[in-house]
């Protein structure tokens, strides 16, 4: 199973890219199937059915527009979010989609867009479309949204081959262990060896600009969100907080009375909250590894960029080399999906991911990454998926901010030691998905739990 950064790292649009992004390229997918398979012009009415965690918090995140807009032919990379409100008030009042983006047949919201409460044994994040000719069912698909935008049909979940890349990497690896070992064995680092393999499949300037570019939409994100106020979509209510900071932030003529280290740290808060509230109202932003956690990895390099007095192209490479690099451990090993194993596999893989990038430009050695990742990831062990109302605000936004200081201070810590370790990085992965299973669905982005149920009691 090869991962490239780049799929763990993609250009999309909010709230969450296992209930949106994922959802879109499903349906994409499905419409691109009959337009291979001669059958889109048969086609005469779709049926949309949402399993799960897709059912209990679908809404919510946007997955009903989602399925529609992938529907019409649209991609989450190349969308513009700001038309997706236009297309879905002009089906709504007309009953008519148009399959992708040229055939109109009718679409009934009430009929065709099925919330079912119930869970497929692959994965909570199901959905399953069926195309109607004039005979009937011409073709259905089921697929599973699982994690950060990775998308598998039911024949590959059957299967088992979860990713159809077989590409053979030169530097191949599955644990810590074997990463550590093969940096030793070939006197890497682990960003060195990161673009090795990613060669494979691109040359080494086409990695370069490709992640420049991941740099430069993290960028227009916190811009963008930061230039926004009001009052996020979806009825909570929760007001935008990065404007205000940021003006606040650039009236100070001095650090705080606490000092210049509390003052950088309002800035990481800054860069997090711009950037999930940018996610929050559906707008343009990085998967990194997903959109719950889309904060933590540009709010941490935004801090490197804003506090270092040299900054170069090849620290912003090498920290997205080093960041994937923790990210492939956590997907291969235990899930990057908050409807899987709880926040922790977003907020805490995230984390994880910032605190070894960060480690890797600060110079440190694979062991040192390694102890770095083990610890953003160990302080978010447990961590419960519990959205109120099924949106990506409360806890999800302050949650970011909160994560991408623990992601320094867990590459500072690391820093300063050996990079020896109690438990090793590779144990609090297993522990992730250990705790993972044994957590209650409730906790796992359904809003049926913890303070998802906590904000209605009030």
């Amino acid at each position: 199973m090869a991962i490239s950064v780049f799929d763990l790292f993609k250009i999309g649009i909010g709230p969450s890219s296992s209930h949106t992004v994922g959802p879109m390229r499903a349906a994409a997918l499905f419409v691109q199937g009959l337009r291979e398979r001669d059958q889109l012009a048969q086609v005469q009415r779709i049926e949309v059915r949402l399993y799960g965690s897709l059912s209990a918090t679908g809404v919510g995140h946007g997955s009903d527009n989602a399925v529609i807009m992938g529907l019409m032919g649209e991609w989450p990379d190349g969308i513009d979010p700001t038309l997706i409100g236009q297309h879905i008030a002009k089906l709504r009042e007309t009953d008519t989609l148009k399959l992708n983006g040229d055939h109109p047949i009718p679409f009934v919201w009430q009929r065709d867009m099925l919330l079912i409460d119930e869970n497929l044994p692959f994965h909570p994040n199901a959905m399953t479309l069926i195309a109607f000719d004039a005979n009937g069912e011409s073709h259905r698909d089921t697929y599973y949204s699982v994690g950060g935008g990775f998308v598998v049909d039911e024949a590959q979940a059957a299967s088992g081959v979860l990713d159809m890349d077989n590409t053979v990497l030169p530097y191949d690896f599955s644990s810590a262990d074997e990463l550590l070992m093969l940096c030793e064995k070939h006197s890497l680092r682990v960003s060195e060896l990161m673009m090795e393999n990613e060669k494979v499949w691109r040359s080494e300037e086409e990695i370069r600009a490709s992640l420049m570019r991941l740099w430069r939409a993290m960028q227009e994100c916190v811009e963008h969100g930061l230039k926004h106020e009001g009052i996020l979509p979806g009825g909570l209510n929760v007001r935008r907080r990065a404007a205000r900071l940021h003006r606040s932030l650039q009236e100070l003529n001095k650090p705080n009375v606490i000092g210049s280290t509390l003052s950088a740290m309002e800035w990481v808060n800054l860069f997090a909250l711009a950037v999930n509230e940018e996610n929050a109202a559906g707008g343009r932003m990085v998967t990194a590894p997903t959109n719950g956690a889309a904060g933590i990895i540009p709010a941490v390099l935004h801090y490197f960029v804003k506090f270092s007095d040299e900054v170069s192209e090849a620290n912003v490479v090498d920290y997205f080399l080093g960041a994937a690099s923790i990210g492939i451990l956590c997907k291969k090993n235990a899930s990057i999906s908050g409807a899987e194993v709880g926040c922790q596999g977003e907020v805490g893989s995230a984390c994880a991911m910032a605190a070894a990038g960060l480690a890797d430009i600060l110079g440190a050695t694979p062991e040192q990454l390694c102890n770095a990742a083990e610890i953003g990831l160990e302080h978010n062990l447990g961590l419960t998926c519990d959205p109120v109302g099924g949106l990506v605000q409360v806890p999800c936004i302050e949650r970011n901010a909160i994560a991408a200081v623990k992601a320094i201070n867990a590459a500072q810590m690391a820093l300063r030691g050996d990079g020896k370790h109690f438990i090793s990085l590779d144990r609090v992965i297993r522990t992730m998905r250990d705790t993972g299973a044994d957590m209650h669905d409730k906790y796992k982005e359904t809003s049926r739990g913890g303070l998802a149920v906590s904000a209605v009691e009030c």
